[in-house]
């Protein structure tokens, strides 16, 4: 079973993004959200391709909302880098998506990545500015908040 990112890594990831100190976990809830997340965006791509009428997913394609987007450029301007093949395998949970992806699409799933952990640590921030360690009540919340509007 592969995790989007490696703990180690995630941990100094949520560290820098939002001062977040995490426990194993929450690490395996926040890949385990992040990674439902970016399905659902694939799945999504997949819907628009066919709608317009492409046998492969593109960037376009993917409901890449404002704000995800410069979630996205946020992340970047980390410097992080996530490796691709975890995050491949990950998605190997999720029922095989009916197109495929892109090379470009492909390349971007890392970023993307980034972006999601980066939405999730600024969420627990904006519900509750003084959170250092998340409790099960504000995964929850975060969990909710993701799942209403990616």
């Amino acid at each position: 079973m592969s995790d989007v990112i490696g703990a180690q890594r995630l941990r100094i990831l949520l560290r820098r993004i939002a001062g977040l100190t995490v426990d194993k976990s929450d690490l395996k809830r926040l890949s385990d959200l992040v990674g439902r997340k970016l399905n659902d965006l694939l799945v999504i791509g997949v819907r628009n391709a066919s709608y317009n009428a492409r046998d492969i997913v593109m960037e376009p394609d993917l409901p890449i909302t404002l704000g995800l987007r410069k979630s996205l450029r946020l992340f970047r301007e980390l410097e992080e880098e996530i490796e691709l093949q975890p995050v491949l395998e990950h998605l190997t949970r999720y029922p095989p998506l009916e197109l495929d992806l892109s090379d470009e699409v492909v390349q971007l799933l890392p970023d993307l990545v980034g972006a999601l952990i980066f939405v999730a640590a600024q969420l627990m921030k904006t519900m509750e500015p003084n959170v250092v360690n998340p409790d099960t009540e504000m995964w929850e919340r975060v969990e909710k908040a993701m799942d209403l509007t990616l």
